[in-house]
């Protein structure tokens, strides 16, 4: 099993400057600790993600690091040009120098997609005819493409990436219809959620992929040739009881941002959020194995239940998130480095 780090970078009690400063230091710190790769999350309009456009801060990342792949997870692909998006992930692809890895999705929140006048009923076919218009430039030195929603004609693709023909693609669900088109697609997959939640959506991804007969683009590193992981908030201290003080802050403090536009319009919080379920408190998540908090020994028996129970081959670790202080994310990202890759690399 591979380790991966995921981020919103969300807003935290510190100037934005400060933010980004820490979390590049962290990030480097990762790099440094062999994690395989970071992937940063983009929404808009909300205080859950500071940085609304991953590619600037994976360019910035790109050069504070050396081996650690990047990568958004994901691309929402309903509000770029595709043109520009071809053009992003070549240029990407080369500041990293080959490391890019690209996720793609339509955008899971209406109130987001709202705001930039997309319908969220359409957003589905949208991000769809998206996928293949980028795919289709990125293969070619002269663009012809005609679809629902984009059309160009002899456009010619100055840019093109360092991985050819393109970068591996990823998606990320919470559904199964998604978690289907994924392994359709055969991209390589994540999936979040309590563990009987996420099971179900790993298991429709599964079964797309075994009838389309594995991932497009099959990375040797990950048994079976996809990557398919986890979303985990993990938080490691040298008892139990020190990571639980350590992460009940910040966990509450994400909560919040997670919530802040359906509690601005008037949903409710906490029954689920954009159709995943979701507890409302720490003991709830370290419950449903959203989170998971304690010493090394706690987290690495945790960590096996649930690769046992969705048949993951990645985890990724959700380290620093709310108003979590870095020297506490270090802590726990040294913890991890020497008290649980190791162990994992052998499942």
């Amino acid at each position: 099993m591979k380790a991966g780090l995921f981020d919103h970078i969300g807003r935290a009690n510190a100037p934005l400057s400060r933010l980004f400063d820490e979390r590049l230091a962290f990030f480097a710190a990762a790099d440094e600790a062999g994690f395989w790769c970071v992937h940063i999350a983009e929404h808009h309009a909300s205080p859950v993600n500071m940085a609304p456009s991953p590619g600037l801060f994976l360019a910035a990342l790109a050069r504070e690091t050396k081996n650690i792949r990047l990568g958004p997870l994901c691309y929402l692909m309903t509000l770029y040009s595709p043109l520009r998006m071809i053009e992003e992930i070549a240029m990407l692809d080369h500041l990293s120098h080959g490391r890019l890895e690209v996720g793609v999705g339509r955008g899971v929140s209406p109130f987001e997609l709202g705001y930039h006048n997309i319908d969220h009923q359409k957003s589905r076919d949208m991000f769809i005819d998206a996928y293949h218009c980028v795919r289709a430039g990125m293969a070619t030195e002269t663009l012809t493409y005609d679809g629902p929603y984009h059309m160009y004609k002899d456009v010619p693709i100055e840019l093109r990436p360092v991985q050819q023909p393109w970068p591996a693609f990823w998606y990320g669900s919470s559904n199964t219809t998604g978690s289907t088109w994924a392994g359709e697609h055969g991209t390589h997959f994540t999936a979040n959620g309590p563990t009987a939640f996420a099971k179900g959506n790993i298991e429709a991804y599964r079964v797309a992929l075994a009838k389309r007969g594995g991932a497009e683009q099959p990375k040797a590193e990950f048994a079976g040739g996809a990557a398919i992981g986890a979303l985990r908030h993990i938080v490691l201290a040298d008892t139990d009881a020190d990571a639980r003080r350590i992460a009940r802050g910040p966990a509450e403090h994400h909560l919040r941002a997670l919530n802040h536009l359906r509690a601005k319009h008037g949903v409710d919080q906490f029954s689920t959020r954009n159709n995943i379920p979701r507890a409302a408190t720490l003991e709830g998540m370290m419950e449903d194995g959203t989170y998971i908090v304690g010493s090394p020994e706690t987290a690495l028996r945790e960590l096996r239940r649930q690769a046992d129970e969705l048949g993951t081959n990645y985890i990724l670790a959700y380290m620093m998130f709310g108003d979590m202080a870095l020297s506490d994310a270090l802590r726990s990202l040294s913890l991890f480095r020497t008290e649980i890759m190791p162990v994992i690399a052998r499942w």
